[in-house]
């Protein structure tokens, strides 16, 4: 039994269906009343709801589990100690949970933020998961950083990213959009995903899952516009300015529309070296150009 946690996500779905139809049997572990909760519907999937960060409500989803894809988390909360109760303390009982049960591989999705140099809440949460997985020596474990995920459907931050473009007549840019950036496609971290379990290659190994093909955050934008027919103009802010509104809108309001985490995840670089995926996994991807056609043909 292959337990994947956050399996009704998009990421966790594309993953879910490819274990099946290799002849796994899987057990997703959401979240109870999921928007999506019918989503695997007709696969064979056994559906497991608990919240991951109440251990003794996910004590029954390891029964028979071996193997561990670890993909839930919270990405995005003005409420920082959300990253410490769900994250870190979901990511504690997925590893003692395996412990317990006898599970021989966690693979654990982390995030390319946990190399920024700048960090968030989110991004120092990530770090925290890390280390829960890499100081057990109990089972074998691989880490994933994937950059920014998207297919047609999602991911969550990069929809959020072209909610934002499509939002204003005159886009408002945080910076000068000169941050590298590498998207990822959701079939490529999926045929990664399945190229890890009994490879002895990954054991013990921290990976990054981005595309073959850099690109500005600014031309991402303009591209990911472009793929939905529209061309709009772009105001750059200074990137102390957006600092400065920030912090005064995190002061003031409940939700502000300008974040940390916005400034953070914009500003720097996630365009990281992914060779030794390459070379253990034959990890293959596509670049962001060849992914947005599959997505949004034009």
């Amino acid at each position: 039994m292959i337990l994947v946690t956050g399996g009704l996500g998009v990421m966790g779905t594309t993953l879910v269906k490819g274990l099946i139809e290799k002849g796994n049997k899987v057990r997703v572990l959401d979240i109870p009343n999921h928007p999506h909760k019918n989503r695997l519907d007709g696969t064979g999937a056994e559906i497991f709801l608990a919240d991951i960060s109440d251990k003794e409500a996910v004590k029954g989803a390891f029964e028979g589990v071996k193997t561990i894809y670890h993909l839930a988390a919270v990405l995005i909360s003005p409420d920082p100690s959300v990253f410490e109760r769900v994250n870190v303390g979901g990511t504690r009982n997925m590893v003692e949970g395996g412990i317990a049960c006898g599970a021989e591989h966690i693979i654990s999705v982390s995030s390319i933020s946990v190399t920024y140099p700048y960090t968030t809440p989110y991004s120092l949460s990530k770090r925290q998961c890390e280390k829960i997985v890499t100081s057990q020596d109990k089972m074998k474990w691989t880490i994933i950083r994937p950059s920014l995920a998207y297919n047609e459907y999602g991911g969550q931050e990069f929809m959020m990213y072209l909610d934002y473009l499509k939002k204003y007549p005159i886009v408002p840019f945080i910076g000068n959009g000169r941050a590298m950036k590498n998207p990822v496609h959701v079939d490529d971290l999926m045929r990664g995903f399945l190229a890890i379990p009994n490879n002895p290659k990954s054991y013990g190994k921290i990976y990054a899952f981005c595309g073959s093909e850099e690109i500005t955050i600014k031309d991402l934008g303009v591209l990911m516009l472009r793929h939905k027919g529209i061309t709009k103009p772009f105001l750059h802010l200074p990137l102390p300015f957006c600092k400065l509104v920030a912090a005064v809108m995190g002061a003031t309001m409940k939700n502000p529309p300008l974040t940390w985490n916005a400034i953070a995840g914009i500003s720097q670089d996630a365009n990281p070296d992914w060779s030794q995926a390459k070379e253990d996994l034959g990890y293959n991807p596509i670049g962001i150009r060849a992914g947005l056609q599959k997505c949004f043909p034009i």
